[in-house]
């Protein structure tokens, strides 16, 4: 199976209930939470090549040598993904992933790969049904969506074709704005969309089809075991929760 590359979203550029200027820095056990993300990376057999973009001063402090491609980072969230996939625009399939993921290991991040490849498309976007997230991980407070197949919360990670990012750029930033807010995201997708999600009828393969009729790309979600994609830390608990799964004080 080839190898893919990878980029580390770790700028500042948007807030949440954490009031820090870049939560990338927090520490957990000794080290940010950053360094687990990429170690995360790192430690996966089908990553290899990682960029990074965020505080480049800073984040060389810890990763130097770990990472191929220090980026600095710009105000905008798309700009950071844009300028992230860079070095990487010649490939077919890039991870993205955030920098507030900290209990992603190599072992998560190969079966998202795999399971990228085994369904190929141009956007490949985990989600990870209720029940698998409370029985493992119960405590956190994430923002569920009922579909046809089951109640689901979404990643923090996705696989995506480089050569796309442009022709999605203003759904996408639709999308970031109300990413808390499905209801909203609903509304930007059609009328169809919102009824059928009104009713409980609303498929996986109906977000699929309409992602292909807005913007003419092939999308996937990527139904995963692993919660670890979508527990991000947002907010206060979210750290003491991290390190008690840790194990960490």
């Amino acid at each position: 199976m080839e190898k893919v590359k990878a980029v580390v979203l770790a700028g500042g550029s948007y807030k949440d209930d954490l009031d820090i200027n870049n939560k990338s820095f927090i520490e957990i056990g000794g080290r940010w939470i950053v360094e687990y993300v990429v170690d995360g990376l790192r430690d996966s057999n089908l990553v290899d090549g990682i960029s990074i973009i965020g505080p480049v001063d800073r984040l060389k402090e810890r990763l130097q040598g770990k990472v191929d491609h220090f980026i600095q980072e710009d105000k905008d969230l798309l700009v950071n993904l844009q300028k992230g996939l860079t070095p990487f625009k010649d490939q077919d399939f890039v991870l993205v992933v955030t920098s507030d993921i900290p209990m992603i290991n190599g072992q998560v991040v190969t079966d998202f790969v795999q399971r990228c490849y085994d369904q190929p498309a141009d956007l490949c976007y985990p989600i990870v049904d209720k029940r698998v997230n409370d029985k493992l991980f119960p405590g956190f407070t994430r923002t569920y969506v009922k579909l046809r197949e089951g109640t689901f919360t979404g990643g923090n990670i996705l696989g995506l074709n480089p050569k796309v990012v442009e022709d999605c750029e203003d759904l996408a930033r639709k999308i970031i704005d109300n990413r808390k807010k499905p209801w909203d995201i609903g509304k930007f997708l059609g009328s169809k969309i919102l009824i059928l999600l009104a009713t409980g009828k609303l498929s996986i393969s109906h977000l699929e089809k309409r992602f292909f009729e807005l913007l003419g790309i092939k999308a996937r979600a990527i139904i995963s075991p692993y919660p670890e994609l979508a527990n991000d830390i947002d907010k206060p608990e979210d750290v003491e929760l991290v390190k008690y799964y840790l194990k960490m004080d």
